[in-house]
């Protein structure tokens, strides 16, 4: 493909409809064509993608080289859980940023991806590296990665329709008083602090499952597994703290400087499913936790009880009523 594409549109439609089906691209995609200012109608730059277009117009499409950011060195390892031509999955190690950002000064994953060569170029001249969801920095656990343009856009739509999922396990206090605990509040950002979500009118809806799984041997703590129905920032951590409750070395959402610490957040990304892009059958892989998360659960919890509550069906079964 050239750097320069005129095409003829022969019926009234939408821009981004036509160039869609033309270029062979998604209508996000054509999007981000129109954002970089790369869109002409009749030799008009066009800002909207929902420009309705008539009989005979001329439309000419700018595209943009894709840029390549040098990667950073990278001084961590990365568990890979599965690997095909299509898609990575990875367990994100804890203290680990997903993607770079002017006040980021490390490697970051997507450094990491950069080494590994998973380089997604798209229409708009910015370069992807496969990150379809995201883990905050302290979090780990199950991510999977796209490893072309096909496999992305059909993970993205799983995000969607809700047919891709994770469950979490963490560890607060003080315990939930029931089994099964429904939190349903909308999530924006804080009035107080930057660095908080909370959950306030007016944010967007949020909803999320908790399942206890097991008391802590003093029973001052709790392990519980949670299930996410929407992606908020912070949506785990915000909606523990609407209830009282705070995860283990959790500093921002914390209830008192005074509570219990850890080195890292007892927060993991314990088990992620999807469709796969190619096989189009459902898959599931469990992450394990490392070496820290697994040395505190071990010396709060009943090692032998603790193996049978971490089953992956266990942990979602216990959920099939509520879901």
């Amino acid at each position: 493909m050239s750097d320069i594409q005129s095409y003829v549109c022969e019926k009234a439609e939408r821009l981004d409809t036509f160039l869609a089906l033309e270029i062979g691209q998604s209508r996000s995609q054509i999007a981000q064509l129109i954002k970089h200012e790369s869109v002409y109608v009749d030799n008009k730059l066009v800002t909207r993608a929902g420009v309705k277009l008539k009989p005979e117009q001329n439309i000419r499409v700018e595209f943009p080289h894709a840029k390549s950011e040098p990667a950073l060195e990278v001084n961590f390892d990365v568990e890979i859980l599965y690997e095909d031509d299509d898609v990575l999955v990875i367990n994100k190690p804890t203290g680990v940023t997903v993607h770079p950002a002017p006040s980021v000064k490390e490697a970051t994953l997507v450094d990491w991806l950069k080494h590994k060569g998973i380089r997604l170029s798209n229409i708009s001249g910015e370069e992807r590296h496969g990150i379809v969801h995201r883990l905050d920095k302290g979090t780990s656990g199950a991510m999977v990665i796209a490893k072309n343009n096909e496999a992305h856009e059909f993970l993205s739509a799983q995000l969607e329709d809700k047919s891709m999922g994770r469950y979490y396990i963490a560890v607060i206090n003080p315990p939930l008083k029931e089994d099964i605990t429904v939190v349903e509040k909308h999530i924006g950002r804080s009035a107080h602090n930057r660095l908080k979500m909370a959950c306030v009118e007016g944010g967007k809806y949020a909803k999320t499952i908790i399942s206890s799984l097991a008391f802590s041997n003093d029973e001052k703590n709790q392990l519980i597994a949670c299930k996410l129905f929407t992606g908020r920032t912070h949506q785990i951590r915000v909606h523990l703290e609407s209830t009282n409750r705070h995860i283990i070395g959790d500093h921002i959402y914390a209830l008192s400087p005074k509570i219990e610490s850890s080195e890292r957040i007892m927060l993991h990304a314990y088990l992620i499913y999807f469709i796969h892009p190619t096989s189009k059958e459902r898959v599931s892989f469990v992450a394990e936790f490392d070496d820290a998360m697994k040395e505190y659960l071990n010396q709060k919890f009943n090692t032998e009880h603790l193996n049978e509550v971490i089953d992956a069906s266990y942990i979602m079964d216990s959920f099939t009523s509520h879901i």
